[in-house]
C-alpha cells in the first residue's frame, strides 16, 4: 500500500513524503493526531488494513479507527483522506492494494481544493502556515 501511495502521490508532484509507522491499526489516529497538530504537512494519508479475525475485535477497532480518523479531519485544519482497508479475509485486502493509490489521488484534490478556498475566500482568513506540497503517510505494522 505505502508503494503504491508514495508512487502516485509523485506523478502527481509531491515529492516530500515523510513516512510514519505504527504497530498496529488502533495506533493510527494517534499518530495522525501529532502530525496534524504539528502543522508541518499540508496533507497526511494513513495507510492500513484490517482484516477481520475470529473474534469481535475487528469490528471494535474498524469503528474505533474510522471515527478517530473522521473527528480528527473534522477538526483539524490539514486534509486528510482515509486509506484504512477493513476486509474479510487477506485475499481481498491484497485485492485492494491499489487502493492506496486512489486515496493518495484524493489527498492530493483536497489538497488543492482547500489550498484554493485559503487563497479565495479571504485575503485576512488565510491560513499562515506555508504550503509546500509536503505529505505524511502513516501505515500500521501489522
Amino acid at each position: 500500500m505505502v508503494e503504491a501511495a508514495r508512487a502516485r502521490l509523485c506523478e502527481l508532484g509531491i515529492h516530500e513524503i515523510d513516512l510514519f509507522w505504527v504497530p498496529g491499526a488502533f495506533e493510527i489516529p494517534k499518530m495522525v493526531q501529532r502530525l496534524e497538530r504539528s502543522e508541518r504537512y499540508d496533507g497526511i494519508l494513513p495507510l492500513g488494513c484490517v482484516i477481520q479475525g475470529e473474534t469481535a475485535h475487528f469490528e471494535h477497532i474498524c469503528r474505533t479507527v474510522s471515527d478517530a480518523l473522521m473527528r480528527l479531519t473534522l477538526e483539524g485544519e490539514t486534509p486528510i483522506v482515509f486509506g484504512v482497508l477493513t476486509t474479510y479475509t487477506e485475499e481481498q485486502a491484497r485485492a485492494r492494494i491499489a487502493k492506496a493509490a486512489e486515496a493518495a489521488e484524493s489527498l492530493v484534490e483536497l489538497m488543492r481544493s482547500v489550498e484554493s478556498l485559503h487563497t479565495t475566500v479571504s485575503p485576512t482568513r488565510r491560513t499562515s502556515r506555508s504550503r509546500t506540497g509536503r505529505t505524511s503517510t502513516t501505515s500500521s505494522g501489522s
